[in-house]
């Protein structure tokens, strides 16, 4: 009876270090986009679902010590803790900032094209005791359903732009608001965002967005993407408070995101460890995993206490709440 060779050590070792590789390049691609913030035409919709990639990254470094690869393993374990230090943290609460004013309570939501259950945004504009409600996608018929549910009691003050589509975006508080306006992104869809300035009693004024840049779905959108986000008004770390919040059309691994929370902004949800609960998708029954695109972005001055992400059936997207304490005034 022949009995088939058994290959030569040399050739095994060269199979499993060539495996070990294999695995090895993609988070290592990876990992040189998102970290420097290299993201560009249908790398921007990639970059999105870093978080998974970062989950699955110490998978090859298990493999390569498994098999005693010494470099890659090497490598591996760069890829794995480069992705995961940049993710891990938003799971994590951070340390708030002495901030002993009084309470502001905000939600955000993006109806979907007016297609979003008003009755349903009502209910968490009631159960969170909501002070101030930014809408995107906002349309005439959700203004007069909310108003009919009894949001304008709730609610009296509003700075609104309800369009037909998706354009529109409205502002609802339970106080005044002042030096209010909308106004308009020059992405391809052509997003508003509704603004205003509350000031709740005994504490600060704070100036809020209802925030609507244009979306990355197509190649030739991602410019107009990239300029809106540039567009969102910084922070003011020496002069007044500012809030965005709304549908960002980025997550924290996007550099243009990155580049807006350093000009003095804190993300709500990451402040407080929920930074990777998703808030949209899937998308019109599509299996894409869901991201975090929805952001309340504060003044770093603002101490986030809660964030809560909430189902708004109708809609393809969550909603948003965070309970902020602001500094005294």
């Amino acid at each position: 009876m022949r009995t088939r060779a058994a290959s030569p050590p040399g050739r095994r070792d060269r199979v499993r270090t060539w495996l070990c590789w294999l695995a090895v390049t993609p988070g290592l691609v990876w990992a040189a986009v998102r970290l420097p913030g290299l993201e560009r035409g249908p790398l921007v919709q990639a970059v999105a679902f870093t978080p998974y990639v970062a989950a699955w990254a110490p998978a090859p470094l298990l493999l390569a010590l498994a098999l005693r690869r010494r470099w890659p393993a090497a490598v591996a374990a760069l890829v794995a803790a480069a992705l995961l230090g940049v993710v891990a943290p938003r799971a994590l609460p951070s340390p708030r900032p002495p901030a002993t004013g009084p309470t502001l309570r905000l939600l955000t939501a993006n109806l979907l094209a007016g297609a979003a259950d008003t009755r349903a945004l009502v209910d968490l504009v009631r159960a969170h005791r909501v002070d101030v409600l930014a809408v995107q996608e906002f349309t005439p018929r959700a203004a007069a359903e909310l108003d009919q549910l009894g949001l304008a009691a709730l609610l009296p003050h509003r700075q609104l732009n309800p369009q037909v589509g998706t354009p529109g975006s409205g502002l609802y508080a339970r106080f005044p608001i002042s030096g209010g306006g909308v106004r308009l992104n020059r992405g391809g869809w052509g997003f508003s965002q509704a603004y205003g300035t509350v000031t709740p009693p005994g504490g600060p004024p704070v100036r809020v967005e209802s925030a609507h840049p244009a979306a990355p779905y197509a190649i030739d959108q991602v410019g107009y993407w990239r300029t809106d986000l540039t567009a969102q008004l910084p922070a003011t770390p020496d002069a007044g408070l500012r809030v965005l919040a709304g549908d960002f059309n980025a997550t924290l691994d996007h550099a243009p995101l990155r580049a807006l929370l350093a000009t003095g902004y804190v993300d709500a949800a990451d402040a407080v460890g929920v930074g990777l609960v998703g808030t949209w998708g899937p998308y019109d029954g599509d299996p894409i995993p869901p991201v975090t695109i929805d952001h309340v972005l504060v003044d770093r001055r603002i101490a986030v206490h809660a964030v809560a992400v909430r189902p708004v059936p109708g809609s393809d997207h969550r909603a948003v709440f965070a309970e902020l304490r602001l500094p005294t005034a």
